[in-house]
This record gives C-alpha cells, structure tokens and sequence, in this order.
C-alpha cells in the first residue's frame, strides 16, 4: 500500500533519469527538456485553425525549434471539453504528410504524436515518430498498451478519468497526489509487463481535477511518480490558472513561468508548452541558479 502524500519521499532526483531511448535516438534528461506543442486542430481552446494546414505546420515547427523545444508534439485531435471527437481515420487524414514533411526538413527533431488511438500510433511510426503522447493511459482504445510495446518508443502515461465521456468531470479526491500515484503505479506496472521500456509519468493537469487539487499537485510536484520514470509537465495555458485570475490563456506567461520554475525544482524533466522561448528562459534560469544542469 503506498503512504499518503505527506510521507512520501522525494524520488524524483533529475540525476537518475540518464536518457529514454526515441526511435534508437538516446535523449538525455539530465537538462528539462521542452515539449512544443503543434495543434493540427481548428477547435483547440488557445490556437485552433493556426497550423492546421502542412505549410503553417512546418512554418510553426520551425519557430517552435528555433525558440528552443527539443519535442515537437503533434496534436490532431482536440481533447478540451466539448471538442470535436475524431475517429482515427480522420486523425490520420488531418495529419496527411505533416509528421514525414517535418522529419525532412528538420531531422534533428524529435516528434511526439498525441494521440489515444493504436492505429493513429502505427501510421506515425511508419511516419517516423519517435515518441507516444496517450492522454488516455491505454483506456480509451485497449490496444494502446501493446502497440506501445510493439514500437518500442517511449510513452507518456498521463493521469485521465477512466472514458472518454468522463474526462473532464470534476472529481474531488481525498488525496490527488495519492490517488495519482495509485494509477500510475497500476499502469506503469501493466506497461512494463506489456514491454514498454520507456515510460514518462504526466499527472494530468487540465483533466477533470479541481482548481484546489491542481494547484496541491503544483506544490507536491516532488512526491508524484517513481524513482525509474521521469515527469513531464503540462500547465501551458489550462483554465486552473487563468481563470481564478479572470484572465485569458493567452494573457498568463508570468505566471505560467513561476509554476514551471516550481516543478523544475521538485524534478519536472519535461514542460509541455505553448510559449517555448519564455520556458527556455525559465530553464536556463533555473539551471544557473541550482547548478544542475
């Protein structure tokens, strides 16, 4: 049984994270890495229809690069509530050309592909993606886990209530820090056994958790995962924070950075983000003041 958040111990030492393993490609992790963020969508919350054809894709990446993201993760689905829902097939169509067009262009980047479904998953590794980014943790399509392993790729483990319909329902629990731990130690543990060798741990933030719960995750960022996976983060533009405020997604960079700042101390190795060139700053701030990196 694991012990509640207050006991905990801080496992999450950027010094044991030595590299994931991406298409034969070792990524180090001992410096955070960014995680750009390239919605093909015309429905997603911040910047929907911007990048959705493969000339705006390519021209979005190269910023996304040049400002200093080390992942491009490619979305064609938008998962905020309300959303348009997508078949695979109609993933697959939205993303056309854009993963080979990228890996042409730019073959020194490093292509995430968000997505819940197994087949979408088998088009980008023909494609050339080099990681899988399953907002779902294999719950939305049971497939999931053993294509996973079937790649070999690293794969992103987020914290999601259990369907699709259900996810942005607002759960209060007794300990959110607890009960993620729970699910990723059960998932983690049916992904290993599955074969999947590189795992990342995202907590979830923006799917059906509290404004209170969320911002406890914020502060307990040290006590969430295990000592064999490293964290990723992503709180870029997500309502927890704009709209206590009674701000706009697009209007909260300063605050954004404090909290990426946050979890960089308690051993975040990846920011998912909107904003790159504000989150490098916030990286190479934080690796001049700590000496970590």
């Amino acid at each position: 049984m694991l012990p509640n958040s207050q006991t905990l111990k801080h496992t999450n030492s950027p010094t044991q994270y030595h590299s994931i393993n991406c298409n034969g490609r070792l990524v180090e992790l001992d410096t955070p890495k960014i995680m750009g963020i390239l919605n093909l969508t015309p429905d997603s919350f911040s910047d929907g229809g911007k990048f959705n054809s493969e000339k705006a894709a390519l021209e979005h990446t190269e910023k996304l690069l040049k400002d200093g993201a080390d992942i491009i993760d490619i979305g064609p689905q938008s998962t905020r509530p309300h959303a348009e829902f997508l078949s695979s097939k109609e993933e697959i169509e939205r993303i056309g050309n854009i993963i080979s067009q990228i890996k042409k262009k730019f073959p020194q980047a490093l292509i995430s592909l968000d997505t819940f479904y197994s087949e979408t998953v088998k088009f980008g590794f023909n494609e050339g993606i080099d990681m899988i980014n399953d907002i779902s943790g294999g719950q939305f399509d049971p497939e999931m886990f053993h294509t996973a392993a079937e790649t070999k790729l690293p794969y992103i483990l987020m914290h999601v209530n259990p369907s699709y319909e259900a996810m942005h329902d607002k759960i209060k629990f007794e300990d959110i820090t607890l009960e993620v731990n729970r699910y990723f130690s059960k998932k983690a543990d049916e992904l290993l056994e599955k074969g999947v060798k590189d795992i990342i741990l995202d907590p979830g933030f923006g799917f059906g958790k509290t404004v209170e719960d969320q911002m406890k995750m914020i502060g307990e960022t040290e006590y969430l995962g295990f000592e064999k996976f490293p964290l990723l983060i992503g709180i870029s533009r997500k309502s927890f924070i704009y709209k206590p405020l009674g701000k706009s997604p697009l209007d909260i960079n300063e605050e954004t950075q404090k909290l990426h700042m946050k979890v960089l101390e308690q051993g975040a190795r990846i920011l998912r983000v909107h904003d790159v060139a504000e989150a490098a700053l916030t990286i190479r701030l934080f690796c001049e003041k700590n000496k970590k990196c």
